[in-house]
């Protein structure tokens, strides 16, 4: 757990005095329902590490394969990571976080980050920029997102509890 706390202690020094734009990606609506336990269970992320991609939109293929997606369900501008991690905030580990799956170099819907299980990391698979997605809100660690004097992160979505033990995900915090 001293492993976690580090890791978001140096993500937290790393943004520095300019801070990280995660507002490259456009606002688009963001709405994943898991409100209830057995959505949770089957199409939630359950342990520090696991991840998933929600994507919704036409001329991708649906993910994840078989969500049974509602009318009113939105994927944002690239489509929704979720996993589950530490709040970099609040340090509450165990928490699901949500970020936009485009890369913010890149800001094209089609290029998405995905999450290399070693490192827990997204990477972008044009200009190969690696962010912290499991401790660090998303912040860019290397590449050309984590270069320059303003540094480019994922755009963060809220995952919210519900009563019926499990979570709804939107843009609002």
């Amino acid at each position: 757990m001293s492993l976690i706390l580090a890791a978001a202690a140096m993500a937290a020094a790393a943004s520095g005095c300019h801070g990280v734009d995660d507002s490259r990606i456009p606002r688009m609506p963001v709405y994943i329902d898991l409100s209830d336990q057995g959505m949770w269970n089957t199409y939630g992320v359950t342990a520090f590490g696991a991840f998933d991609y929600f994507v919704r939109q036409s001329g991708s293929p649906l993910l994840p394969p078989g969500y049974p997606y509602k009318d009113a369900e939105a994927t944002g501008y690239g489509g929704v990571l979720l996993v589950n991690g530490m709040d970099p905030f609040t340090l509450e580990a165990g928490v699901p976080l949500a970020y936009d799956l485009s890369c913010p170099v890149e800001k094209s819907r089609t290029v998405r980050v995905s999450v290399d299980p070693e490192t827990l990391e997204a990477v972008c698979p044009i200009c190969t920029s690696r962010y912290n997605v499991a401790t660090g809100a998303g912040a860019p660690v290397a590449g050309p997102a984590a270069q320059g004097e303003r540094k480019y992160g994922l755009r963060r979505y809220y995952a919210h509890p519900t009563s019926l033990n499990g979570y709804i995900v939107n843009e609002y915090q």
